[in-house]
Formats: C-alpha cells, structure tokens, sequence
C-alpha cells in the first residue's frame, strides 16, 4: 500500500520573464489571495509597455505575486509592503531563491507606511489590492493619493469585490482598463498628469 503523499504548500506560478513558469511557495495567513493566474496574465498584457525599468509599489504584498511578475518582466525595483511577518519571510525568501535583485520587503501595516513616507514622488507603477473582508481599499487609496509618492502618469492596479464603479476612489485617477474573473473586480487606473495631491 502507497504512502499517501503530503500535500503540497501553497504555491504561485510566475507567468512570464525571466522567470518564467518557477513556481514560488508562500504561507497560509488569513486574508491572503494571490491575485489569480489568468487576472495576472490580463493585467501584464496591458503592462507590457509600461513596465521595463519602472519603480513599482506592492502594497498589502500578501504572497508578492505581483510584485515577483513585475520583477520578472523588467522592473528596476519593487518594494513589498506587508503586515504580516509569516508573509514577508516568505517574499524576502523567495527573492532569495530566484537570485532577484530590486526588490525591497518591508513588513509593516500598509496604511501606516504610507503615511510615514516622505512625499517623494518616486513609484509609477502600484499594485493595490488589500484583504476584500477588511473593506480597506477606498482608504488605501486615498492614502496612497496622499502620500505624495506616485508620479505623474503613475499607473495603479487595484482588485476588489465590488463593482469598480461604486469605489470611491481619488479623483485624480482615471480608469483606463476593467475586467472581471468571476467575483473579483479589477482594473487599472492612470493618475492624471498634473494631479495637486491634498495635503
């Protein structure tokens, strides 16, 4: 009689790049959803001109999906913003067994973060995509407008449970892609150039 094997951890499949196909573990920690194979691969084809040697965001990192696809694909540097410690170990190892280089792993509260930065307009592109049962995205990016931090022309990527239109999001930002995948929303804004952030 066979053993019955054990099951396999958690794991995430880079979609293109230079790393291409590896397959990545990360943690079981409430509240984490890497953002879907098939969402990703839509989300990196409207990319696929934006995203050679761009400064990226990953806010509420979760298993890093995003920020991982970003630097496979020819991103200069991403930095990994978490809450979690189980979280962040597992980024900061799996940045370690690819042999990455420009990424930064930060663990601390996301909203916390970003209010401690100073407004340095540094990122042009940002993967926003907290915890859908936290109800935390409409203050995220507000937040995240705030702070100071995207550049003009700044691309955001966000995901939610809701319908994209009932979001309440900053006025700068223009909606320039949306789709859905089942009961995740998701779309890609792009804040307008010449944007006053409120202090």
């Amino acid at each position: 009689m066979k053993t019955p094997r054990a099951r396999p951890a958690n794991t995430l499949r880079i979609i293109a790049g230079q790393w291409r196909s590896r397959r990545l573990a990360f943690p079981d920690v409430e509240g984490l959803r890497p953002t879907a194979d098939r969402v990703r691969e839509t989300l990196f084809n409207w990319l696929q001109d934006s995203i050679a040697r761009e400064d990226c965001l990953d806010l509420f990192a979760g298993s890093g999906a995003c920020g991982m696809e970003a630097l496979s694909r020819g991103a200069r540097h991403v930095t990994f913003v978490d809450s979690s410690a189980a979280a962040t170990a597992a980024i900061r190892q799996n940045l370690a067994l690819l042999g990455a280089e420009g990424g930064q792993v930060v663990c601390e509260d996301s909203l916390r973060w970003l209010q401690q930065q100073s407004p340095q307009p540094r990122f042009g592109l940002v993967f926003l995509d907290p915890p859908f049962a936290a109800d935390l995205l409409a203050r995220s990016a507000a937040a995240l407008e705030g702070s100071g931090l995207l550049r003009d022309g700044a691309l955001v990527y966000i995901e939610s449970a809701q319908p994209l239109t009932t979001l309440a999001l900053p006025q700068p930002w223009r909606a320039l892609k949306a789709k859905q995948a089942g009961n995740v929303h998701f779309g890609l804004y792009q804040r307008q150039t010449g944007a006053v952030t409120s202090p």
